[in-house]
């Protein structure tokens, strides 16, 4: 794996690459960083490497250019701010190496629509790196979703918000409020809270059972940039996992209510302690499955069964606990997948495949043009190359 970017979240990821797998009782696949850059110069690319303890051997550049023209170089993570993603991204793609790029994955769907084309023509891997969809605990719930232990999923509620003094602590050009670089709580966090929606209600379903959703949103504005810091969804799918009621017209499918919030000023997890448990719900007619938060790092699950669905008669509540501890930050599994991608020749990945994370973006889009939210035009262009 190399890196285009030394900021914090490629720091996290360098980490976890160079953990011995076995920690996660992982086997088959391993990982090594062969080269690394920054866009400001070589010296902090090599800083880079020796702040993560990176073995030696890899190489520093100072430049994202003289990195993908090294031949040695086969899949490169892109850990730039989102209004860079798409334009990083393709020279990745256009200089024919495979792909993991952060999340958010582009600015609008069109960009994402344009690196998947460009990425299916030359046989290249290609995968927007949601990395909370491959932790253990998310594919955990998934299963016992699609195995009907929820019965029929109704309503999923997450929330991925920060509380901060947003004067304070982001002023008026740090990267989570600059709309130059696709600020705002929606691509930065709410992303989160779309994850825990889509693989729930969505990614559940059979391929040939999904529906985009309806969506009805609303965004207020950070005063001093235009940024969204508070952003809340509602999403309509038109078909989710689980029987349908009986009596319902075409007897097959149900609707599910998707509500994903996301805000800069209060917070999921108040008093940091996670007092204010769960920061996700998914409710079906079997019960409930509650997340603990952060809803991007979550490290243990619940079910609390519904009335009437098989309790011991205890008379008190029968509740499920399931623990899932990470050995590091939990970057690796993102990594583990796209190794596994590539040794067996595949181009995209079944747990964040192309099609849904267009979708996504669409109903990012979706949510921006409700609010009246734009990002400059030259960040939202599909011409390539252009200098940012």
């Amino acid at each position: 794996m190399h890196l285009i970017a030394t900021g914090m979240i490629a720091d996290q990821f360098v980490k976890d690459l160079i953990l011995d797998p076995s920690t996660r009782d992982v086997s088959d696949v391993k990982h090594e960083v062969k080269a690394v850059a920054s866009s400001s110069s070589a010296d902090r690319a090599k800083k880079f490497l020796e702040e993560c303890k990176v073995p030696e051997g890899a190489a520093a550049y100072g430049s994202y250019e003289e990195l993908v023209n090294d031949k040695n170089v086969d899949i490169v993570y892109v850990a730039t701010p989102h209004s860079h993603h798409y334009q990083n991204t393709m020279l990745c793609l256009e200089s024919g190496k495979h792909v993991l790029c952060e999340k958010s994955f582009t600015t609008n769907a069109g960009q994402a629509k344009k690196l998947i084309e460009t990425a299916e023509a030359k046989n290249l891997f290609l995968m927007e790196a949601v990395w909370t969809r491959f932790f253990p605990l998310s594919i955990q719930i998934r299963k016992f979703i699609e195995d009907g232990n929820l019965g029929a999923v109704h309503r999923v509620i997450a929330d991925n918000s920060f509380g901060d003094n947003i004067e304070e602590k982001y002023g008026t050009t740090h990267r989570m409020i600059n709309m130059d670089l696709a600020g705002g709580c929606l691509l930065d966090l709410g992303i989160y809270s779309l994850t825990w929606v889509f693989q729930t209600l969505y990614h559940t379903l059979p391929p040939q059972s999904r529906r985009p959703p309806k969506v009805i949103s609303a965004i207020t504005p950070y005063h001093a940039t235009g940024a969204d810091e508070m952003t809340s969804m509602i999403l309509t799918f038109p078909s989710a996992p689980g029987p349908a009621p009986v009596g319902t017209p075409d007897g097959s499918s149900h609707p599910a209510h998707g509500i994903a919030l996301t805000n800069l000023r209060v917070a999921s997890d108040p008093d940091g302690f996670d007092t204010c448990r769960p920061a996700i719900r998914i409710q079906g007619t079997a019960g409930e499955i509650q997340v603990d938060g952060p809803a991007f790092r979550p490290r243990g699950w619940r079910f609390i069964k519904a009335k009437g669905q098989g309790q011991k008669g205890t008379g008190k509540p029968e509740v499920e606990e399931h623990e899932c501890p990470i050995p590091g930050s939990g970057m690796f599994w993102e990594a583990d997948e796209c190794a596994r991608c590539l040794r067996d020749g595949r181009l995209e990945s079944d747990g964040m495949g192309w099609e849904e994370s267009v979708v996504i973006m669409e109903v990012m889009d979706e949510v921006r043009r409700q609010g009246g939210l734009k990002y400059p035009e030259r960040i939202e262009s599909l011409d390539y190359p252009l200098v940012l």
